[in-house]
């Protein structure tokens, strides 16, 4: 499949820092609840699966992250999951959280 640079141009790509991460006990399989910080933009809750298992919840407590923000939420053991946060999938599975390096401005738009 291909996408075309308007299907790129349709996501709102933007930078957020996680600001909670709490234990969601009522899913099926290990996860967190994440809050996310983009600034003017305000606050988004999001569902983070532990499949990565790279992340401490104190690892990611003030950690950038890089989202998509226009996605319909989505309701995943109870919890609306407004933003999709982005990581890259490394040969042996393990997932590498994206952030802007150096740090950018809380709700920056990625272009």
């Amino acid at each position: 499949m291909t996408a075309t640079i308007e299907d790129f141009q349709k996501l709102d790509i933007r930078v957020g820092k996680i600001v909670d991460v709490r234990d969601l006990l009522q899913a099926r399989k290990p996860s967190f609840r994440l809050t996310i910080d983009f600034g003017v933009l305000g606050t988004r809750p999001v569902r983070r699966g532990r499949e990565d298992r790279l992340h401490a919840r104190v690892q990611l407590t003030d950690r950038q992250v890089v989202c998509v923000f226009n996605l319909p939420p989505r309701r995943v053991a109870g919890v609306n999951s407004d933003v999709l946060v982005l990581a890259a999938t490394e040969a042996d599975g393990t997932l590498r959280l994206l952030a802007p390096d150096p740090p950018a401005e809380l709700g920056s738009n990625i272009t």
